[in-house]
């Protein structure tokens, strides 16, 4: 008895070797051991670049000269505030922006109520609708080329059958057409994740919900704005920022397939900071307009990000 009850008061007591000051000192450094990698990550490949880019927008860069960058101040900036073509760029980068984040979310939300339901072959079905998310922009590209192909398209041979249609159109040559195909393309390669996303958010809500409502008489109409929305509302809020994001930088869907145009029509934000750096190589314009769609999308994102934490904060 005397030994267990040593054995008993030593396991109680703590080791020597835990409560030195040298394993004291391991484990109050673990933690940021292991957080250094990241942020030796974030500061080296986001955050430095980032700084870089907003000194650089205060320079003036000359690539023909050995000169190193002349401090201008806020020259750049007033030159790109006085621009109209500058403001045109953002009202288009915003419209495509909103029609995206409108048309993908819509058809991620009407695909993820159908695939909710139960039918045959719905893994199969499933696996199918992430296709477009997974083929890369490049092929996407080529694809849609080749569909809206003005001689030979799939597309014109359709709209042919339309009454009043007596020629190809050329899809890409009309502004308002050119901005159309953007956003349906662009839609069309990002709306499996958001379907993926609001599915997932579906299968959580409890399904005693439903039928407590349909013995209290709801039709399905009632049951989708009083149950499956305000169920779901977080996830799609969190979407909206995704989506805002996504289509705000997209770069090679709109550089490959019109480059910008007709007449800038189609010319967002990324694609007038690429042309400025590298077709007229004006560098010090293009890390200001940097630094402005920079602003404007961390402005969309906290707008959201405040919209959600208030709504969070009204439901606590």
């Amino acid at each position: 008895m005397s030994e267990l009850a040593g054995a008993s008061g030593r396991a109680g007591r703590p080791n020597q070797s835990e409560t030195s000051p040298r394993a004291r000192r391991r484990r109050y450094l673990l933690p940021f051991a292991l957080v250094l990698p990241i942020v030796l990550y974030e500061g080296l490949l986001i955050v430095y670049p980032i700084a870089q880019g907003i000194y650089g927008s205060f320079t003036r860069i000359e690539l023909a000269s050995k000169n190193p960058p002349v401090w201008v101040g806020w020259d750049n900036y007033e030159r790109m505030f006085s621009d109209p073509a500058f403001w045109k760029v953002i009202q288009t980068t915003l419209l495509f922006t909103a029609l995206v984040i409108v048309v993908a979310l819509s058809v991620g939300l009407f695909t993820a109520l159908l695939f909710n339901r139960p039918f045959h072959f719905r893994p199969v079905a499933r696996g199918m609708l992430m296709m477009p998310w997974a083929i890369p922009e490049v092929p996407v590209v080529m694809i849609f080329i080749w569909i809206l192909s003005p001689q030979f398209g799939v597309v014109n041979i359709l709209a042919r059958l339309l009454p009043g249609v007596t020629q190809n159109p050329q899809w890409l040559q009309v502004p308002e057409l050119a901005m159309g195909w953007m956003v349906l393309i662009s839609s069309w390669k990002a709306f499996p994740f958001y379907s993926l996303v609001i599915l997932a958010a579906l299968q959580a809500i409890p399904q005693e919900l439903y039928e407590a409502a349909k013995v209290d008489g709801a039709n399905p109409l009632q049951l989708f704005w009083r149950i499956t929305i305000p169920s779901i509302g977080t996830t799609l809020e969190l979407l909206v920022v995704l989506a805002a994001i996504f289509s705000f930088k997209q770069f090679t869907i709109i550089f490959l397939m019109t480059g910008g145009g007709p007449s800038g029509a189609t010319e967002t934000i990324v694609i007038r900071i690429f042309n400025t750096a590298f077709r007229f190589y004006d560098y010090s314009y293009a890390t200001a307009l940097g630094v402005a769609g920079f602003v404007v999308s961390l402005v969309v994102a906290f707008f959201f990000i405040l919209m959600q934490a208030r709504r969070t904060q009204e439901a606590a």
